[in-house]
């Protein structure tokens, strides 16, 4: 069964409000074997809802809304939806009684303009909400059939799991389960990867997608199976071809951050990790000692205003007095350019070295990364910790 989920409200287009709401219906559709394939947001406007329903009801057998169910003027889901099919709103009685009992239970009286709730469009199947005053109803529309709920994710949440699901699995039966897990890499570009592993994101089932962060490329696996159990079977079929070809650009996986990669190494080992810092100005330290592991760390900042002291040299005889001072099994320096002149959308500007000090040697590395952006430091961060990931491996 194809699905499309569309979220109304200008709020959304604003960016008043972030659309939780679709995320969360998307992983539950999921779960029940219903792929979804379009995912759209609209205004507060009739037209543009009637638009949109019109081309989701060409694509999909189920249409699923969310918002615009509430009783101003500007809730517009009814009226829109009613356009799209051609046919007008009716007034149900028992939804009045419904809305009215709620108020009733809070101890309320309702408002007048809660009136506007309780019309559907004609021929549409109406459902109680039983946390909330905006009933939801369900439309079908030559085969087709859009399934509308409130924007309030506490109502929205609820009525799916107590009456969209349950009303899918009825329509639909057995349409198995569509299962995801993503392999974390880190410090290798998404075009590299998809160099290594193009030909299996051409596979149909399960799929390879990649999604690119600074400093780092998710790999994520998504496979569809009559059962769990198969599904499961399928995804470790293929993370074993990924995993073979990319090694230990892989770090982890699920929602597995390197740092904690790193603190559970060091812990286990019972090293001590020490931390010199210029251009990120603590994002190392700060992110290792977020981690749940009580992680023993020294850090401390330097600043760096002459770009000629950032090589590899320099950087080198930090990491060797870092170790040295500290008494740490690892020190990590890392020197960067900060100048006002770098660019201010881009990583790819200045320069950093990195030096890691452990077992009385030193590896130094160079980077034409710099400056003081949220990319910078993010990319140079990652790059840190990689190194140390690697030598704590």
């Amino acid at each position: 069964m194809r699905a499309e989920i569309i979220s109304i409200g200008t709020e959304l287009l604003l960016g008043e409000i972030v659309d939780t709401n679709a995320a969360w219906l998307a992983q539950q559709l999921a779960a029940t074997g219903v792929d979804v394939y379009f995912r759209t947001t609209v205004g507060d406007n009739v037209g543009r809802i009637a638009e949109v329903i019109r081309n989701a009801l060409a694509r999909a057998d189920v249409v699923i809304t969310t918002g615009g169910l509430g009783p101003t003027v500007d809730d517009m889901t009814r009226e829109g939806i009613a356009q799209a099919i051609g046919v007008p709103l009716v007034l149900q009685e028992e939804l009045i009684e419904q809305i009215r009992a709620r108020f009733d239970k809070w101890g309320r009286g309702m408002s007048e303009n809660n009136v506007r709730q309780a019309y559907v469009p004609r021929g549409a199947t109406a459902v109680e909400n039983p946390v909330g005053t905006a009933p939801c109803f369900i439309v079908e529309q030559e085969g087709h059939f859009i399934f509308v709920l409130p924007g309030v994710p506490r109502e929205m949440k609820y009525l799916t799991e107590t009456r969209l699901l349950p009303w899918l699995r009825e329509k639909v039966g057995n349409q198995g389960i569509i299962l995801s897990k993503t392999l974390r890499t880190i410090a290798i570009g998404e075009s590299l990867i998809d160099e290594k592993i193009g030909d299996l994101e051409t596979e149909r089932n399960p799929t390879v997608g990649l999604a690119a962060h600074a400093g780092q490329t998710d790999i994520r696996i998504t496979a569809k199976g009559q059962t769990r159990a198969e599904a499961e079977k399928m995804i470790q079929a293929m993370e074993a071809r990924v995993r073979e070809r990319l090694g230990d650009w892989i770090y982890g996986e699920g929602d597995e951050s390197v740092e904690q990669v790193i603190a559970r190494l060091a812990v286990a080992k019972e090293k001590k990790i020490a931390l010199l810092e210029s251009n990120t100005r603590g994002l190392l330290a700060e992110r290792l000692r977020a981690t749940p592991e009580q992680l023993e760390i020294v850090a401390e900042q330097v600043d760096v205003s002459d770009p000629t002291q950032v090589s590899e040299s320099n950087v080198a005889a930090f990491a060797r007095e870092l170790r040295k001072q500290s008494g740490a099994d690892y020190a990590l320096a890392v020197l960067g350019t900060m100048g006002a002149d770098e660019d201010m959308y881009s990583a790819n500007t200045g320069k950093t070295a990195i030096g890691l000090a452990f077992d009385e040697r030193v590896k130094t590395y160079e980077f034409p990364v710099g400056g003081v952006t949220e990319m910078a430091q993010q990319w140079t961060a990652m790059r840190a910790l990689d190194i140390l990931r690697r030598a704590l491996l």
